[in-house]
């Protein structure tokens, strides 16, 4: 399998060196050169296959002969590690959980699989490789703990100071090993752009990938849960519509790819905070980026998504036919907290601010007779323990992965801009 920038000034290239360069050398990501549907068969007879069969049929096409089958094979089981359960919360809704593995958000499915290519592609090699990356919250410990330990693999995380929960903080400050984190004067997107920066910088750029969404081995494996909730809800014989909480837009690419692979998919809505850029264009057709406002949904306060251009590609950059199959909308604080007590009072269901935000998305949508509608929850909901304690009625006990970490002390080195980062990785 090929790979091309989407600004389409850079040569074609393989899968491993997508992996490793994280992106293009004109600034584009990379973009699969072609896709080619799953068999008819597979999709009718999805549930025979178990979790680890589906990710591999869905997976094997876009690394080729790159990794060795039973290698491949091996990377999808320590992936797919943990269930993914569906809870119904509504008569025609549910909520699939996708917070069970190690860092409790769903990035631990992408991060994982990355660290492993990049793990077995380093072998070998005598220079150790930097991955760089930015976060708004659950990147950051996906990444620390998909990649702590990786030989010949040191992990920077850049992350915007005071707009991280506690909890999420802990989990990419504390871990020590080959992972540092770098606290940055300023919001996501700025921690963003200076990773961008240093892609382009020919002193530092050599030894750098990066892990957020915009690296293929990050993206592509969210498809596995997709074709996972297909798998348990197809016998019910409605058409399924998919609400996804929505910040970098990496999650909801990965349901679009989903559904051009052929999964039975009918809508897809991308469910925001006031973060607005996407809802905005697919009103008036102006794509306008925006610096990012803080919420108490932080892992979607990003005002230019990077992902955004991989679902227009999907869609042949035909903005009627994107409208057709995909819907977005914006929400603030205030509604995601009615929806949180609403959601807890019908169900007794505890959704973090980002499940929430995608339930609003589902009831703005207005389902029909014949859909039925899940929303994604991408965290657990001690994940902002502070925001759920405070609008619900309840006390969350804290789980055993964050208890591993919750009194471990904070390690952050202090960037303000992006020549404070470049003078630390030239060290």
């Amino acid at each position: 399998m090929n790979y091309y920038s989407l600004h389409h000034k850079s040569p074609k290239t393989t899968f491993k060196n997508a992996v490793v360069q994280g992106l293009a050398k004109d600034r584009g990501i990379y973009f699969p050169d072609n896709i080619t549907t799953l068999s008819k068969e597979f999709i009718a007879n999805i549930s025979e296959y178990t979790n680890h069969e589906i990710a591999y049929e869905v997976i094997k096409q876009f690394v080729g002969d790159e990794i060795p089958t039973k290698k491949l094979k091996e990377i999808i089981t320590k992936t797919v590690s943990f269930d993914f359960p569906i809870v119904k919360v509504d008569e025609n809704i549910a909520s699939l959980e996708l917070f069970h593995g190690p860092t409790m958000a769903f990035k631990d499915v992408g991060a994982k699989f990355m660290a492993q290519c990049l793990e077995y592609f380093n072998q070998g090699n005598t220079e150790e490789i930097t991955v760089l990356v930015a976060t708004s919250g659950d990147t950051g410990g996906a990444v620390a703990n998909g990649f702590l330990g990786a030989k010949g693999v040191n992990v920077v995380i850049l992350y915007p100071s005071g707009k991280v929960s506690d909890i999420q903080e802990k989990q990419l400050t504390t871990l020590g090993q080959n992972i540092t984190a770098l606290e940055v004067d300023g919001v996501f997107d700025d921690c963003q752009e200076m990773v961008k920066t240093a892609f382009l910088d020919e002193e530092i750029t050599k030894k750098l990938t990066s892990a957020n969404s915009i690296n293929v081995a990050r993206w592509l494996p969210q498809m596995f849960y997709f074709f996972f909730a297909y798998k348990e809800l197809h016998k019910k014989h409605k058409d399924l519509v998919f609400s996804v909480p929505s910040g970098n837009f990496g999650n909801i690419c990965a349901g679009v790819m989903a559904q051009k692979l052929g999964l039975p998919i009918k809508h897809f809505i991308a469910s925001t905070n006031i973060n607005d850029t996407v809802p905005n264009y697919l009103i008036n057709g102006i794509y306008s980026p925006k610096p990012s406002k803080a919420t108490i949904s932080n892992a979607m306060d990003v005002g230019n998504p990077s992902n955004f251009i991989r679902i227009q590609e999907l869609f042949s950059n035909d903005l009627e036919a994107l409208k057709s199959a995909f819907s977005s909308y914006a929400f603030t604080d205030d509604e995601t907290r009615e929806t949180m007590k609403e959601i807890y009072k019908n169900s007794g269901y505890v959704a973090d601010p980002h499940g929430a935000v995608g339930y609003l998305g589902l009831k703005k949508y207005e389902l029909q007779e014949n859909e039925f509608g899940i929303f994604l929850e991408t965290a657990h909901p001690v994940k902002f323990l502070d925001v759920v304690e405070e609008t619900l009625p309840v006390k969350i006990e804290i789980p055993k992965q964050i208890q591993k970490i919750i009194n471990n002390k904070k390690v952050a080195i202090k960037v303000a801009n992006y020549q404070d980062l470049k003078s630390f990785l030239l060290k």
